[in-house]
């Protein structure tokens, strides 16, 4: 991971492997299928997004409003970008592919905000988006057609970003959240699954850089089966009522040579338990092959298609 924790808290990165990319937002750039820009929601707190825009969308003859996927990345909390390339090309490809305008959050990082902050930083976004001061909100979004999206640790946030948003509803208006997508999230407990304890040296990701990320990012003297981590403590969180009530979909998509997969599976099928539709899609390969592109391919079709009905069957 190229890190050193420090000793008032932070922490020095030695080496970036992960290379970053600028948006690109010019429209008299036809070989850009999707625009991007980079706005600032909270300059105190050195947040901000980037958007993506596909670039059929400036046509005159396409008149249909852009459903709105706000993405949450992965890093474990401690690391990455919305401007890491993996992301932007990752966002870039679902923007056009839908076609969808998405948002794509770059939130304060651990250790030096630990959880809840990222989830702080997502409910902020959508507070944001909701008044839609950019001009291409304005312009290209369907309010009423929102899903929260993201990988890994991103998926631990949009699943937790959705349970607060499940109860300020009112509040979120004309924003209307429809489902939420979750792709390898990362996910915890005290107890050793199988699936960790086989793939535990996976080279990867082993288990040992999954439990350092959560020492990084977690409360300070939370074990692994704080609400953060584990979502299944107590049969989940009360809150997962109101996915039901208001008729949210879910999308879990796990990986078979994920170390994480059992505790993606538990919670999929705690979802299920408490009413609220879930559909699963398992792929091949372990945790971040959802970024190679031959993989991808089979993820994209299931957010599309997810994405499809859930809107189909509101209207």
């Amino acid at each position: 991971m190229k890190i050193i924790p420090n000793a008032d808290g932070t922490l020095t990165h030695k080496c970036n492997n992960y290379p970053s990319t600028d948006a690109k937002s010019d429209p008299g750039d036809n070989t850009l299928l999707v625009l991007s820009k980079d706005v600032p929601v909270n300059k105190l707190n050195n947040t901000w997004f980037r958007i993506f825009l596909p670039h059929q969308a400036l046509d005159s003859s396409f008149t249909t409003k852009l459903p709105l996927l706000v993405h949450f990345h992965g890093g474990g909390f401690i690391i990455l970008s919305a401007a890491t390339k993996v992301f932007h090309d990752m966002c870039s490809n679902i923007a056009a592919e839908l076609p969808a305008m998405i948002v794509s959050l770059d939130y304060k990082l651990a250790p030096e905000h630990r959880l809840p902050a990222a989830y702080d930083d997502a409910i902020e976004v959508l507070h944001w988006i909701k008044t839609a001061p950019d001009k291409w909100l304005q312009k290209y979004v369907d309010f009423s057609c929102c899903f929260l999206i993201g990988g890994s640790s991103g998926g631990n946030i949009a699943y937790h970003a959705g349970l607060r948003a499940a109860t300020e509803v009112d509040k979120l208006l004309p924003l209307k959240i429809k489902g939420l997508i979750l792709y390898l999230p990362y996910f915890g407990g005290v107890k050793r699954t199988e699936s960790e304890l086989r793939l535990a040296n996976n080279p990867f990701f082993p288990l040992c850089v999954s439990d350092l990320m959560w020492e990084l990012s977690l409360p300070i003297g939370a074990d692994h089966d704080h609400e953060y981590c584990n979502p299944t403590v107590g049969y989940g969180s009360k809150f997962l009522d109101q996915f039901k009530l208001l008729e949210w979909k879910v999308l879990v998509i796990a990986s078979n040579g994920d170390l994480l997969l059992d505790h993606q599976i538990e919670l999929l099928k705690m979802i299920e338990q408490k009413g609220v539709k879930v559909v699963g899609h398992f792929i091949k390969g372990g945790h971040g092959t959802v970024l190679d592109p031959n993989e991808w391919k089979t993820v994209e079709a299931s957010i599309k298609s997810f994405i499809l009905s859930s809107i189909m069957a509101t209207e």
